[in-house]
């Protein structure tokens, strides 16, 4: 069992479009079942959607309240536990600030990003940073075209890229964080 802490952000804003202006995206109801469910499975210590619109956080606490107190809760109890570690919020300072107020200490952040950086760590370098240590962790996923490049790499850790074999590289962020989740923190298969 990990001693650190994990959490695990959605970022909306500040994103790159596909020409690498500063967007922010939209929330998508998929990516909020699904990767509650990531985080649920394995066990993290919170799932954090950050976006600036209170329009967007209107409709994130919908379908919340749909799927814990409403007909969805009592139909589907599993969305329910799962939905129960989403958290919403306007800026990334306000979840390093509840990280901090949870754990006594600022996360090391780990961005995630389909580019490559020239200091990159690789996933099982990070998995063994966060095995051997009882420091909070916060892993950043991008929406869009991905995460801007000064915010990448102003983070503690930046994760080299999910690689298939093929020149073609852009997983919805949904099979993103399954992947980077499961070598991050799951079992140790390859062993």
């Amino acid at each position: 069992m990990r001693k650190a802490k994990v959490y695990l952000a959605l970022l909306h804003y500040p994103m790159n479009n596909k020409r690498m202006e500063t967007i922010t995206t939209s929330i998508t109801n998929l990516d909020l079942h699904d990767i509650s469910r990531v985080a649920r499975t394995y066990n993290m210590d919170g799932f954090f959607v950050v976006h600036p619109s209170p329009s967007q956080h209107r409709l994130i606490q919908n379908i919340l309240l749909y799927w814990q107190e409403g007909y969805g809760g009592s139909y589907n109890p599993d969305r329910k536990e799962a939905f129960s570690l989403l958290r919403a919020v306007y800026n990334l300072e306000e979840v390093l600030a509840r990280i901090k107020d949870e754990t006594g200490l600022y996360p090391e952040t780990i961005a995630t990003d389909a580019r490559v950086y020239p200091n990159s760590v690789s996933f099982l370098e990070m998995k063994n940073i966060i095995g051997n240590s009882d420091k909070p962790y916060l892993i950043l996923f991008g929406t869009g075209w991905g995460m801007q490049k000064d915010l990448v790499e102003s983070c503690s850790y930046i994760l080299e890229p999910v690689q298939g074999g093929a020149t073609y590289n852009h997983l919805s962020v949904r099979s993103a964080v399954s992947i980077i989740i499961d070598r991050l923190l799951g079992e140790n298969w390859f062993a």
